[in-house]
This record gives C-alpha cells, sequence and structure tokens, in this order.
C-alpha cells in the first residue's frame, strides 16, 4: 500500500523541510484553497487535495534549482501514492516539469498557486491587514497592476482558469473564500500586526 500522509504528518514533513514562515504560511494557504475547491467539486478524497496543498512546494526552501523535482523524490523514498506525487508536480508544469495537469485536483493546484501569493500580498496592503475584507474588484485592479506582486505570473492563473473551464473572476473569488477560511493561520485576519 503506498502511503497517504495525514494532515499532522504532512505538516510534519513540510516543517522538516521549510523552516521559513512565509513559505509554510503559503503552504498552509495552498491547503486552505485546495480543501475550498475540494468541496466545489465535491470530491470523495478531500483529505488528498489538502496534502497535495500542503506539500506542493516541500523542496523549495531547500531546492529551489530543483523544485518539483526533489520533492519527487523525497515522496518516492517515502512510498507516498503516485497518485499525489504527479499531481504535486504537475503545478511546476512548462516551468519545471513536463507533467501537465489532467485531473480537477492538479488542475486546481496549478491555477491557484500563484494566485495565494497575489491574494496575500493584495491582503496585507488594506489597512485591515485582513483577507477578510477583501473584494474581488479589489484584487482585479491588483491582477490587472503587474508592477503589483510582480513576481506573481498572471498567464500561469489565467491558463488555469482555462483548464479548468471557468470564468477568471469565479476562480479569483473561489480563491479568496478559501483563504478567508484560514485566515487567523495565515496571519490575514487583521488581529496581527506587521512585525518587520
Amino acid at each position: 500500500m503506498s502511503w497517504i500522509p495525514n494532515r499532522t504528518e504532512a505538516l510534519a514533513l513540510l516543517q522538516a523541510y521549510n523552516q521559513q514562515e512565509s513559505l509554510v504560511k503559503h503552504a498552509l494557504a495552498v491547503e486552505a484553497v485546495m480543501l475550498h475547491f475540494a468541496t466545489l467539486f465535491e470530491a470523495d478524497n478531500i483529505e488528498e487535495w489538502a496534502v497535495v496543498g500542503l506539500l506542493h512546494d516541500l523542496d523549495y526552501e531547500m531546492y529551489p534549482d530543483q523544485h518539483c523535482r526533489q520533492t519527487e523524490a523525497i515522496l518516492k523514498e517515502k512510498d507516498m501514492d503516485p497518485k499525489l506525487i504527479r499531481a504535486i508536480i504537475s503545478h511546476g508544469y512548462g516551468m519545471c516539469t513536463d507533467v501537465k495537469p489532467e485531473s480537477d485536483m492538479e488542475k486546481v493546484l496549478y491555477t491557484i498557486d500563484e494566485l495565494t501569493g497575489l491574494i496575500t500580498a493584495a491582503a496585507l496592503m488594506r489597512p485591515s491587514r485582513s483577507v477578510l475584507d477583501l473584494s474581488l474588484k479589489s484584487l482585479k485592479k491588483k491582477y490587472k497592476a503587474p508592477s503589483f506582486a510582480a513576481g506573481v505570473d498572471r498567464s500561469i492563473i489565467a491558463n488555469g482558469a482555462t483548464l479548468l473551464g471557468w470564468e477568471l473572476d469565479r476562480v479569483l473569488q473561489e480563491t479568496i473564500n478559501g483563504m478567508q477560511t484560514a485566515a487567523a493561520d495565515l496571519g490575514l485576519d487583521g488581529s496581527l500586526t506587521d512585525e518587520s
């Protein structure tokens, strides 16, 4: 039997390879959005969607130049379910892998990974420093400004929406909704002050 980690195991694995708070929070954001989309898609393996979200950037801190490839090696060594490994590495399609997202889980991960970074940046720019009062209109304004969160590749988000067969607005709104479910864990509920 291949290994399908529970959340506690997946989080421990993530933290074993990632010490940077920003990377851990990004993983938590993607996990929350994957959970949200899994319910929208009425997936029967919701926990798997969450694990894929949590572990998608497992190798990023330690092996940024071998992104996805090292994650694949680490997870194969742990005998993780090949379906989950494939889903995880598919988010690097066209960037660091040639594994094209095919399942709903893979398409969602590919689409929302970059978008969670944009939403985090947009929330932190708000007077409230919260994702809870971030509107679609406000996010779209940031999305359309290439200089805002310039490292976020909008073409990946747009391509992902096309892969899903969804309007971009719907992808943006549902990703906000997903991140709102974990606002406190992400430090985006407005209760935390900026310590930088």
